[in-house]
């Protein structure tokens, strides 16, 4: 695709019938990956097309935010953008404070899940020696 190409990058809505477990399947991986039902089928639609010869890359962004150099920043970006859309499709108007809490969600519960399932696998460990948290191997 040319960058010179005009691409139509406004939001539509697209629905799709699926079984109830699917959708709370979906639902719980989406939240393991911490998107938003949309994002996770939005992304996993994309994947899926690589296998089909469908053309797995988004469209550059106006901003070229998708620039290499950008990496993961762009990448989260793109997904706080998309959680703020989704958030306010579901209410009519959020404060800072709702916003901020249907866009970061439970972020300290997710931390708190993640290092008990690296301390759990010998990844992380405590050290009261470097006074906090050590990848394991790393106290020396």
């Amino acid at each position: 695709m040319s960058s010179e190409q005009e691409v139509d990058t406004s939001r539509t809505v697209v629905q799709a019938y699926v079984p109830a477990y699917q959708r709370a399947e979906w639902d719980e991986q989406a939240e393991e990956l911490g998107m938003s039902r949309s994002e996770f089928v939005r992304t996993m639609v994309q994947a899926g097309r690589q296998g089909y010869g469908g053309d797995p890359v988004a469209p550059q962004q106006a901003d070229d935010s998708n620039s290499p150099e950008d990496g993961a920043g762009a990448a989260a970006e793109s997904g706080i953008r998309d959680r703020i859309v989704d958030a306010l499709e579901d209410e009519p108007a959020l404060s800072w404070d709702e916003l901020r809490e249907a866009v970061a969600g439970d972020i300290e519960q997710q931390i708190e899940d993640a290092l008990s399932d690296l301390q759990d696998a010998g990844r992380v460990r405590h050290s009261g020696r470097k006074g906090g948290y050590v990848l394991e191997g790393n106290d020396e």
